[in-house]
């Protein structure tokens, strides 16, 4: 990897010797699949939950149940009038019709809901979270070199309680969660809105993160620098 970056590019994780390159200010780190991952698994919680209410499901069954939901409120986020807006109250909506969705086949509403609420519960736990070994290394490269570290996530407000308890969540000085900038991911406002709380311009700006879309595509769509990492 060359020793500068030209704006927009995407970096190589193949030399972290280099990173994070000349002019950048602020590392803005993606978290779930960037900095943490769900132990147990996302599947295993779901099963887990669903147990707990008497339902039996297939962890792998309910995998491909997840990802379904989870694409089709992402379409209806991509397709509203305002492309990507979000709020505490949309991001309570959007899980909400995930778990509902996947459930929907086994439960009536009224459980489907008691599943929702036992989630919702388990993903605000800090111990529902673990580090990812290369997104560390790279909190700690950055910190190295001088750079702010921020968080820039579509997570929900509870991100902002787990971060100040998991490791390295809790090394970044900055928290932006979707719902509360009012933007998601790949939104140019959500980087916009980044910029203006950095008080940075793009140029100055590296997002590392694990979606090639949401992360690291639409960073260099603003001029952002970016770096694919995970996967």
């Amino acid at each position: 990897m060359p020793d500068t970056v030209p704006l927009g590019s995407p970096l190589s994780p193949q030399s972290p010797a280099s990173f994070p390159p000349p002019g950048v200010r602020h590392v803005v780190f993606d978290v779930v699949g960037t900095l943490v991952e769900p132990w147990p698994t996302v599947p295993v919680a779901y099963q887990r939950a669903a147990r707990r209410q008497g339902l039996e499901c297939s962890a792998e069954d309910l995998r491909g149940r997840f990802a379904e939901a989870w694409r089709r409120q992402e379409a209806i986020d991509a397709n509203s009038l305002t492309p990507f807006a979000t709020s505490r109250a949309r991001e309570v909506e959007r899980w909400r019709g995930i778990v509902h969705d996947v459930f929907v086949a086994d439960a009536p509403e009224s459980v489907r809901e008691m599943v929702f609420c036992d989630l919702w519960e388990h993903f605000a736990d800090p111990g529902a979270w673990r580090a990812l070994d290369a997104g560390t290394r790279l909190v700690e490269a950055a910190l190295d070199a001088g750079c702010g570290v921020a968080l820039a996530s579509n997570f929900d407000e509870r991100l902002l309680a787990i971060a100040g308890r998991v490791d390295p969540l809790c090394r970044a000085a900055h928290v932006f969660a979707s719902s509360e900038l009012g933007w998601r991911k790949p939104a140019a406002e959500f980087f916009r809105a980044v910029e203006r709380r950095l008080g940075a311009v793009a140029g100055e700006l590296l997002l590392v993160g694990d979606d090639p879309r949401l992360d690291v595509a639409a960073a260099r769509a603003v001029g952002w620098r970016s770096l694919g990492v995970g996967g």
